[in-house]
């Protein structure tokens, strides 16, 4: 009789990373690709900052300047919630269909990443918001098939 509890099985993941040498046309889509990847990390970003401010304030007092008004009962959006509402955001904004969904699953776990470094490393701030600069790179699964 074998026992599959002591057993260990680890799972073997590859990496590889290419320099593209892209035409013109290709240049351009990977652009829009990041500037859909970008809006996604944005728009994410400021739902969870919004649900952490508008639980800020205290119970006796209201902001004269703007409310956040958000249910209490509404729980954190963490990546699952984001990354079922992404699939409700695809039809109500179809530009969103050009990007695979692996590839903007990615950019929600980077977000989810952050934020997480944020409640464990005391020396982290709140995550920011991405510009053209400093999201430049794209995660793209492959599954290689009998590759074994």
């Amino acid at each position: 009789m074998i026992l599959l509890e002591n057993i260990g099985v680890r799972m073997i993941s590859f990496t590889y990373e290419y320099k593209l040498k892209a035409t013109k046309k290709q240049s351009q889509d990977i652009e829009m690709y990041l500037d859909i990847c970008r809006s996604v990390y944005n728009w994410n970003n400021r739902e969870r900052k919004d649900w952490i401010q508008s639980r800020k304030s205290l119970i006796d007092r209201c902001s004269i300047e703007k409310e956040y008004i958000i249910p209490a009962d509404k729980p954190f959006p963490n990546y699952n919630i984001q990354a079922n509402n992404l699939t409700q955001s695809k039809k109500q904004y179809p530009y969103l269909a050009q990007v695979h969904s692996q590839v903007l699953q990615s950019t929600l776990k980077r977000l989810d990443q952050a934020w997480d470094d944020f409640f464990k490393v005391e020396s982290r701030g709140f995550p920011k918001f991405k510009n053209m600069s400093s999201l430049s790179y794209l995660i793209i699964f492959t599954l290689l098939i009998n590759s074994f």
